[in-house]
This record gives structure tokens, C-alpha cells and sequence, in this order.
């Protein structure tokens, strides 16, 4: 039985949650191997007791760097301890000195991308350009650190191997319906009141906490032109987020995007649900129409597979990573253009043909993704380098 090691410790919301939450329990479902995960113990409840995975909480500090010199002087021997035989790191950042064949999973394309560093000036917030550009010095330099780095597609390994001349591979995300529709629990009930209250309208959804990247102001920008050309359809944007800077994970500054909403006169066409839990998400997918995502940068984008799964038509800004795993199942915008997005929504809502080709197309793009057939890859490199380290 091979013995993994899974440092999991940067996992604590949005992709780096859903990618722990899904994969251990794979990995738990395998008889030939075993996992030792190290978690943040703030996590409590989002993990539970499974075979075959023991879990190690390790408290760590909020900022990135002060945890990046903690695995770096704590793992090692904590691993040696634990007699697992590969490591796996899933935070972007990989061991220097790992004891073991190590696979890093790399999955922040902010490091690579020069429309955020663009955004962040353009929006004065030197701090974060900092703090991404030290981040990325460290994420580079991981990649040439680790035996071989996985990206989550295709698209963002390219971008990778172009940045930093490393090893790098692509093993796509997964997706598990069960897991995914498997909870009957109904809806808050005012996120669901929010929901009955626009049942007369053209209900779009973004799924994200707000941030910069995901690239809301073109979003919002969009609905006056969908307004004026709905011909008194009445429309309501539903955000996963409240557009608020304390509400929100991360130094974000949410306060210009509050007064976009203001300054545009949307006030009635937004509505903010807030943080929905994973396992009801399901429910605000289906009482929507049309699925947007506006994001200049991407590795994966679970939501974009879990509204296809759902039945919605996807609208989404025109990146290659959005292209791969979307294909034929959605229309796509220039990322920075409201008046296209709003276009390729307009063609949607003037259309019931492609509306219902659109979910039908994503529906059956939505079944590539399986969680089951990325531990599958995972383990199978896993061994491969064990393999090797072995015969070397």
C-alpha cells in the first residue's frame, strides 16, 4: 500500500476547498493507498472520518509567507515521521528539501498573469501587487523545487511550463454528481425568498466571493445595456458574495465595486445571496437561467462544470481555459467588453432553441470531469516517481 502525504494546509475556501474536500474522499475509497493529510483546524466540520486517511492539524498563520517558512522548517521531519512515501502539495508552494519524491499542484494563474498586475496598479493597491509578485518569485521557483508539477488544464500548464521552464503536467479537476446534487437540506430562507422574489425575471448567476480577478465590474457593467434591451424583461444577477470588503476572504477591496453598483443604478437588478454552503449550491443552479463568469484570470473554474452539470447555459469571458473546458457548451466574450457579454446573453435570452442546446451540450461535457479519474492520475504519477526514486 503506497502511503501518501497530502499537505493540504492553504486549503481553507472556494477551489482549494472543493479540491480537498472531493479528493480525500476518493482517495479514501482506494484500498491500495493511504493518506496522511495536514489540514488547517479551522476547517472542523468540512472534513470527516474516512478509511484510510488520518489527518494532522497543524494551526497556521494567515499570512502566506509566515506559512510558507513554517512547512518549510516544519514538514520535513513531520513527513519522515509519518513514513509516508510521496508528497503531495497542493497550496502552489512546494517543499525545498522534501524528503520524499514530491508532486506540487499549481493552480493560482494570478502569478502568471499580467492583466492582474495591471488591475492592482491601475487600482493603486500596491500591497497586493507585492505580495503576488513575492508569492510568484516562491510559486516559480516550486515548480523547479518539485519532481513534477500538475496543473488542473491544459491551458494553465502551458502558461506555466512558458513561465518558468519547468516540469509540468495537466490532470483536470474532477466533478462528482452525487456528492454534488446529493443533499435534499432546502435553502436558507432568505436566500431562498431572494430567489421565489424573481421568479418573474431573467435570473443570472455568478458563483465566486468577490475578488478582483473574477472581474465583476464588466459583469455589472452589462446589466444597464440588458435593461435597455430586455424590453421591460425584468433581470436579476444573483452573486455568492456579499459586495463587501469585511465579507470577503482575502484584502480585496470591495468598496469601488459598491459604488459602481450605485453610480450604474442597479441596485434592483443585483442581488447578493452571500456565501451559499457547497452542498446546497445545487439548488440556487436550478432556479436560474444563465450562468456568466467575467474572470480575466483562470486554472480551472469549478463553477463552470457545475453549472453545466446543472442544465445552465454557460456565458464566459473568452480565456483558454474557459474554451477547454467548456468547448461547444458555451458563448464567449471578450473578458473586458460589457457590451459582448451582454450580446451573448441577449442571443440566450432571445433563444429557447439555443438555450436548450447550450444545456444539452453542457450536460454532456459536464460528465469528462470525474474526481474518480484525477486521484486515479494523481496516484498512478505518485507511483511513477516512487518507482524511479526507488530504482535510482
Amino acid at each position: 500500500m503506497m502511503h501518501l502525504f497530502l499537505n493540504a494546509l492553504a486549503a481553507s475556501a472556494g477551489g482549494g476547498l472543493t479540491y480537498l474536500r472531493n479528493v480525500v474522499a476518493r482517495l479514501s475509497a482506494r484500498d491500495d493507498v493511504r493518506t496522511t493529510a495536514a489540514v488547517n483546524p479551522t476547517l472542523g466540520q468540512e472534513l470527516q472520518e474516512l478509511p484510510n486517511v488520518s489527518y494532522l492539524e497543524f494551526k497556521t498563520p494567515a499570512n502566506t509567507t509566515l506559512r510558507f517558512w513554517q512547512e518549510q522548517t516544519a514538514l520535513p521531519e513531520v513527513i519522515r515521521r509519518s513514513g509516508a512515501q510521496v508528497l503531495i502539495s497542493s497550496g502552489n508552494f512546494a517543499l525545498r528539501k522534501c524528503p520524499v519524491p514530491q508532486i506540487l499542484l499549481s493552480r493560482n494563474s494570478l502569478y502568471t498573469s499580467a492583466d492582474f498586475y495591471h488591475d492592482v496598479r491601475a487600482r493603486r493597491d500596491y500591497g497586493i501587487w507585492v505580495d503576488t509578485r513575492l508569492k510568484a518569485i516562491l510559486a516559480k521557483r516550486s515548480i523547479q523545487w518539485a519532481d513534477c508539477t500538475v496543473a488542473p488544464s491544459e491551458a494553465f500548464a502551458a502558461e506555466l511550463r512558458r513561465w518558468s521552464g519547468g516540469n509540468v503536467v495537466f490532470i483536470h479537476h474532477g466533478f462528482d454528481r452525487h456528492t454534488f446534487f446529493g443533499s435534499d437540506d432546502p435553502l436558507p430562507v432568505a436566500v431562498q425568498q431572494k430567489l421565489d422574489d424573481a421568479q418573474d425575471s431573467l435570473r443570472l448567476l455568478f458563483v465566486s466571493h468577490y475578488n478582483y480577478y473574477r472581474n465583476f465590474e464588466t459583469l455589472l457593467r452589462a446589466l444597464p445595456v440588458l435593461r435597455e434591451r430586455l424590453r421591460g424583461r425584468r433581470i436579476k444577477l444573483f452573486l455568492t458574495c456579499k459586495l463587501h470588503t469585511e465579507a470577503n476572504p482575502g484584502s480585496y477591496r470591495a468598496d469601488v465595486v459598491s459604488a459602481l453598483v450605485r453610480q450604474l443604478g442597479i441596485g434592483e437588478q443585483v442581488v447578493e445571496l452571500g456565501t451559499v454552503p457547497y452542498h446546497l449550491l445545487h439548488h440556487v443552479y436550478r432556479q436560474c437561467h444563465i450562468y456568466v463568469t467575467p474572470a480575466y484570470a483562470e486554472s480551472f473554474a469549478h463553477p463552470l462544470v457545475e453549472s453545466m452539470a446543472s442544465g445552465l447555459p454557460v456565458v464566459a469571458s473568452d480565456l483558454s481555459v474557459h474554451r477547454e473546458i467548456c468547448g461547444d457548451a458555451a458563448l464567449f466574450f471578450h473578458r473586458f467588453s460589457p457590451i459582448e457579454l451582454a450580446g451573448q446573453v441577449l442571443r440566450l435570452a432571445s433563444s429557447d432553441a439555443l438555450m436548450a442546446d447550450l444545456s444539452q451540450r453542457g450536460l454532456r461535457k459536464s460528465q469528462e470531469f470525474s474526481w474518480r479519474q484525477h486521484v486515479d492520475q494523481i496516484t498512478s504519477l505518485a507511483q511513477t516517481l516512487l518507482s524511479s526514486a526507488k530504482a535510482a
